[in-house]
């Protein structure tokens, strides 16, 4: 009996041992093959705002190569209308080519979707496509979130981009104004929290061409992310623009809601040639915010912010942009930033979001 229990021993402590080496292995293998790459793209446009844009086949073998490890993809959620009365002939292929107005365009998740499903499994393996196809000031928005999920179940990782205060932007699309005080907001936001979707949202920190004192759109924006604990929260640019420039004391700011127990659901996107503008615009810009970041280096990604490039070098010429910034930080930080915690945010997302569709759709 004591024989066979010293077998049993050692079998069960052999096979936990080749277990462990070869979760190990397979852990090194993983870092070693994401180590190759330079960068995941937290925000990256697959289509611009005519809906126009590349085919996702092609952004994964020719754009991403073997220079970007995974991306978020996503369209845009808004069309800018063809308005014969104002450009005549001269069609407008971005927002500020016209006064005509922007309209939301639901369609961009079922393209978004289709092409995604024409891909093999690996080339799906490196990208979480999110929806955006909704009009944030309507109390429906998040059923329509809700139906895309039924749509394609397997498919999408996260909501957005999607916009409340935008710079030029805002004031052009037709119907409500979009507000951070909407309880159509609060219902997607609920929704994200239920279903375990991270949500990317581009609320601009000021006005555009903002009276002296405190930002216009920062305490709402706080609000917001407190109002809904559970929800993982991703804020595009630093909350920056062409033109929405950093605020004084904006690093103070920034680090009391990085310190703060109620925003810990709350990211930062380090994206767009814009944003690097800003970041590089002094030295002592640079420095203050690699100071954050090396301080709180579990909440930062880095996206392009691209819109539908035609070559890898585009994508590139983003990343570069924020050498100086890598250089600050250093080599372990700027992995998290750049790989690190979009892996962990978006590999929990995709567990929880198929834990949700395995439960809440039907299968005949």
């Amino acid at each position: 009996m004591k024989n066979k229990f010293m077998l049993y021993f050692l079998r069960t402590k052999y096979l936990s041992l080749v277990i462990f080496l070869v979760l190990g292995a397979l852990v090194r293998t993983n870092a070693q093959s994401n180590d190759k790459y330079l960068f995941h793209d937290s925000h990256f446009h697959i289509t611009n705002f005519i809906q126009e844009g590349i085919e996702m086949e092609f952004y994964v073998d020719s754009i991403m190569g073997d220079k970007i490890g995974r991306s978020t993809v996503f369209g845009l959620p808004l069309q800018q209308q063809w308005s014969y009365r104002v450009t005549g002939e001269d069609a407008p292929t971005y927002y500020l080519d016209t006064d005509s107005p922007l309209y939301y365009y639901s369609f961009c998740d079922a393209w978004v979707a289709m092409q995604y499903k024409s891909l093999p499994k690996e080339k799906q393996e490196r990208l979480d496509p999110m929806i955006i196809g909704f009009n944030v000031t309507d109390m429906y928005a998040a059923d329509h979130i809700r139906r895309v999920l039924k749509t394609f179940p397997g498919v999408f990782s996260g909501i957005g981009e999607f916009s409340i205060h935008k710079e030029f932007v805002s004031a052009k699309i037709s119907g409500d104004v979009a507000s951070l005080t909407d309880p159509a907001l609060d219902r997607i936001f609920e929704f994200a929290a239920e279903v375990g979707l991270p949500v990317l949202i581009h609320n601009d920190i000021d006005n555009p061409f903002p009276k002296p004192g405190k930002p216009n759109y920062l305490i709402g924006f706080q609000n917001l992310i407190k109002r809904h604990p559970n929800t993982t929260v991703i804020w595009a640019h630093l909350g920056l623009g062409r033109i929405i420039h950093p605020i004084e004391e904006m690093g103070t700011l920034f680090e009391e809601m990085l310190a703060d127990p109620a925003s810990k659901n709350l990211y930062f996107d380090l994206s767009w040639d814009e944003t690097a503008k800003w970041l590089n615009y002094n030295d002592k810009s640079l420095e203050r915010t690699a100071a954050i970041i090396k301080k709180y280096p579990d909440r930062f990604m880095f996206g392009t912010d691209n819109i539908a490039p035609d070559k890898t070098e585009k994508q590139l010429r983003v990343y570069h942009l924020y050498d100086r910034l890598w250089e600050l930080l250093g080599e372990e930080v700027t992995y998290k930033v750049s790989k690190g915690n979009y892996e962990i945010l978006f590999d929990d997302a995709r567990i929880k979001v198929r834990a949700w569709e395995k439960t809440n759709i039907k299968t005949n």
